[in-house]
Parts: C-alpha cells; sequence; structure tokens
C-alpha cells in the first residue's frame, strides 16, 4: 500500500528561502535582515589577508592613511582596500592588494577570490557575483629593511 501526504503549497519566498540570513529567508512573517555594507567590507578584507602571499591590502593613499591610523587607539581598519556592493540577495567585491614579490600573482587572485567568495556566501547567505582584485605593488622583503637607518646602539648594556 502506498501512501502520500499532502503538504500545504509552498509561496514564492519559502521556496526560494534557502539560504539562512538572506532577505529572503527571513521575510517569511518573522521580520528581515539587514546586512550593512560595512559588514560585507570586513569579512571580505579578513579572508583577503588570510591569503598566504597578501602583503597589504589597498593602493597607495590607502596604506598611508592606514599606518596614521594604526598609531591611534582603536582597532585597525579591515576595511582598508575593499569596496564592495551589497544587494538584497547578492554582493560584489573589489580587493585592492600589495603581492609579495616571487608569488604568481595569478594564483594569489584565484586564492583571494575563492575565500572571499566562500567566507562572503557562508557568514550573510549572499551570493557573491564577482571579486574583483587589483594589485597595486609587489613587496620586496628586503624593503622592511632598507628604510635608509641604521638600527640606533643602545645607550644601556
Amino acid at each position: 500500500m502506498t501512501s502520500t501526504t499532502t503538504k500545504p503549497a509552498a509561496t514564492a519566498d519559502e521556496s526560494t528561502a534557502t539560504k539562512p540570513g538572506t532577505a529572503v529567508a527571513t521575510q517569511v512573517g518573522r521580520g528581515s535582515t539587514t546586512i550593512a555594507d560595512v559588514v560585507v567590507s570586513k569579512i571580505a578584507g579578513i579572508a583577503a589577508r588570510e591569503v598566504d602571499g597578501v602583503h597589504d591590502l589597498g593602493g597607495q593613499a590607502a596604506r598611508v592613511v592606514g599606518r596614521i591610523r594604526e598609531t591611534l587607539p582603536g582597532a585597525p581598519d579591515l576595511t582598508q582596500g575593499v569596496t564592495v556592493e551589497v544587494g538584497e540577495r547578492q554582493a560584489a567585491v573589489d580587493v585592492a592588494i600589495v603581492a609579495e614579490y616571487g608569488v604568481a600573482i595569478h594564483d594569489l587572485a584565484a586564492g583571494i577570490r575563492n575565500n572571499v567568495i566562500d567566507a562572503v556566501e557562508s557568514m550573510t547567505g549572499l551570493e557573491v557575483t564577482e571579486v574583483n582584485v587589483t594589485v597595486h605593488d609587489v613587496h620586496f622583503a628586503d624593503d622592511d629593511d632598507a628604510t635608509g637607518e641604521t638600527p640606533a646602539e643602545s645607550r644601556v648594556q
């Protein structure tokens, strides 16, 4: 004997509400969730910094402002070098980086793209439509030592 169970027909909103956290999933009569652009920017910035081969984020001006900001008390700017557009269900991310010398830039960009997409989609439920990576500079390990200053000798032994 075959038994069948009938369920009430799903509304259009219920059938498309597959990812928790999206606006559609939370508008089924229980409230709504709005994700600010700065939240997606921070998630993308942290995800991009996690990739080996990324020395810093942002162009020259953003990095200078970031260094000044680091001297002030407070949290570091995790959105430096990241711009986003956030819609109801989708997000687009632009990441500006400084790459470490010797790293294959096309592989680095692919790694950043994958990490940012995974982080944003899993944490927000938004679909990431694109991640554009701009490489502004290449960092040499010698750059840290080539400040032109000799280390000061200690006055106390």
